[in-house]
């Protein structure tokens, strides 16, 4: 029996098959690892399928994203949906780091690139250093970030930007204010 789940997106079924290619798993590898069939798996990408909510836990869990990303908070009008992202309407993304909420921007996870609006905890940081197969280019919009790229420490200030291609980074807020960036993914990895 499938589960109604009223508040998720149109696009999750594109959503789900965006994130699945971009971690380089076809869909017989990906219906493996959920103990589901392939056509089930196709009907859930082609949005003729609806997953239940223990479903989307395992799919999350094997693609590495929190549940909540999968779900939009308000629906858009009919007319603004995949064009248009209210301040009311962010996803949730991202690894749920102490210190650093993360939500989605782009309508969805179909593009070649995903735009995150992060939002970092005064003295905050991320201990250990992260490498993803991206490119990825930050704007400071308010508040100081320190970025360390290949062990490398920049004070990024509003109105500075940063790129890392590849490289290990991590980020830290030593400082009294919270830190507000826009960044730009590509491939999306949420």
């Amino acid at each position: 029996m499938q589960h109604c789940l009223p508040d998720t997106p149109e696009t999750l079924g594109a959503d789900l098959r965006a994130l699945r290619k971009t971690r380089g798993l076809t869909l017989v590898e990906m219906a493996d690892m959920l103990g589901r069939s392939v056509g089930w798996l196709s009907q859930v990408e082609r949005d003729i399928s609806e997953p239940s909510i223990t479903d989307l836990r395992d799919i999350a869990g094997k693609l590495g994203v929190s549940v909540s990303m999968l779900f939009r908070h308000a629906a858009a009008p009919a007319h603004e949906a995949g064009y248009v992202v209210r301040r009311d309407a962010r996803r949730p993304i991202g690894s749920q780091t102490a210190g650093l909420i993360e939500e989605l921007l782009s309508p969805d996870l179909t593009d070649d690139f995903e735009m995150v609006h992060s939002t970092f905890a005064p003295h905050s940081r991320i201990k250990n250093p992260v490498r993803r197969p991206t490119q990825e280019v930050g704007y400071v919009v308010s508040g100081q970030l320190d970025i360390e790229i290949e062990g490398v420490t920049h004070q990024i200030n509003p109105g500075d930007s940063f790129r890392i291609r590849g490289e290990a980074f991590r980020w830290a807020n030593p400082y009294d204010k919270p830190a507000v960036a826009i960044w730009v993914i590509a491939p999306p990895v949420y």
